[in-house]
């Protein structure tokens, strides 16, 4: 499977599992398998542990970086590109930051609004450059 398909499917359950605050994330991942015609990819379950194991620090990098916005008024579409591309520049080190932000736009291209993806690209430069991933893929 492609990794821009796989990212696509792990969107999907990262912002189905916004849906389900309290429930065990595992059970929704195996669920997801059994409603969701795809196998079982390493790179989704990754990333999807990724987040819902990480994402109190992964929302506190997201909320430091967006100045003037609290996570509560970001629609659910745009936390949940922004928690996955965060995910990746934080715990998947072989992955490029700039892949990662590229990925996330255009995720937001695809399944947000008209002004998401100059947005996500904003705060996810502003995440890289204060957690030094920039000056660590130099």
């Amino acid at each position: 499977m492609e990794r821009r398909r796989a990212r696509e499917l792990a969107l999907e359950l990262i912002f189905e599992y916004e849906f389900h605050t309290g429930d065990d994330s595992g059970a929704i991942y195996e669920n997801a398998l059994e409603c969701r015609e795809f196998e079982d990819d390493g790179f989704i379950r990754e990333l999807f542990y990724g987040v819902t194991d990480h994402k109190t620090e992964i929302d506190e990098k997201i909320a430091s970086c967006a100045i003037g916005w609290s996570l509560s008024r970001m629609s659910k579409v745009t936390l949940a590109i922004l928690r996955l591309a965060v995910c990746e520049m934080l715990y998947l080190p072989d992955i490029p930051f700039t892949v990662s932000i590229n990925e996330a736009v255009e995720l937001a291209k695809k399944y947000d609004h008209d002004k998401a993806p100059a947005f996500i690209n904003g705060i996810l430069n502003k995440v890289a450059e204060v957690e030094g991933i920039k000056e660590r893929k130099k």
